[in-house]
Formats: structure tokens, sequence, C-alpha cells
């Protein structure tokens, strides 16, 4: 197991308990070899994740964080508020890696990105409370291929 995919709502409540759970989890994969993480660049727990693994680097050099982009950054975030994108911004610039997987935002970029991400994985950290949602999608997706999934919700 190398590689490991986030997926998560945009819309968490971030409490001190859950910043140290996915700390840990994150930690524990490391320690079983994970070096590759793959992130969708959303924000909420997407974001989380991204700056979680940027943290970790400092501690361990060998992992590394690729952002899978649904679309161009500026078409991404452009409903996000200041905060969002300046933060969107920073981890662009200090991921390992940054891929685009589509000119132009349409209906099917985030489902392509989401199947990109868990096609990448051995296993998927997630923040999953709601079935029907594009979340709930991308870990259906991971189940069906047979990888572990963590729900830290």
């Amino acid at each position: 197991m190398k590689t490991c995919c986030f997926t998560g709502h945009r819309i968490i409540k971030i409490t001190p308990e859950l910043v140290q759970r996915l700390k840990d989890t994150i930690i524990k994969l490391i320690e079983q070899g994970v070096t590759d993480f793959y992130n969708g660049g959303a924000i909420g727990f997407d974001m989380l994740c991204a700056e979680t693994v940027i943290a970790l680097k400092a501690e361990h050099s060998d992992i590394k964080l690729h952002m899978l982009l649904p679309c161009p950054p500026e078409e991404h975030a452009k409903r996000w508020n200041k905060v969002q994108i300046a933060k969107y911004n920073e981890i662009l610039q200090v991921a390992d890696s940054v891929t685009v997987l589509s000119e132009h935002y349409t209906e099917e970029c985030m489902k392509r990105r989401n199947e990109w991400l868990v096609e990448l994985a051995d296993c998927c950290i997630c923040y999953c409370n709601n079935p029907r949602s594009g979340t709930g999608q991308t870990v259906r997706m991971a189940r069906e291929k047979g990888i572990d999934v963590i729900n830290l919700c």
C-alpha cells in the first residue's frame, strides 16, 4: 500500500478532535508505507487534509501531496471567499504535483476527478455523513474497487 486519496464534504465542523484523528490516521498510513497522498482540492475536508499532509512533510520528508483538480484553479475556486482562495493557492504552490483534469468546468469534471482519485489510491480517508453526495459516490467507488475506506465522520 503506497497511495491514499481523500474525499469529504465541503461543509464540515473542524474540531481539534477531528484534526488530531486525521493526523493520527495519516501517520499510521505513513508507518505502513503510504508515501503518496491524492487530494481533489475542494474546500472543507480536502483542504484540511492537504494542510495536514503539508505539515507532516516536515517530519516525513518522503511523503508527497498530489493535487488532482477537476478544472483550472480560477474556475474551481470561482465561488469561494478570499480566505479560501488564499489557502487554496498556498496549497497549490507547495504541492508536489498539480494536475488539472479538464480545460474548463463541466457538469462531469467533479465526478471525473473523483474517479481519478479512487483509481490512483490503495486506500481512502473520508469524511462522509451523506451517502447521496459526491463524497458518498466516491466512497462507493472506493469500496467497489476493494480499497480500505477510513471514515473520520
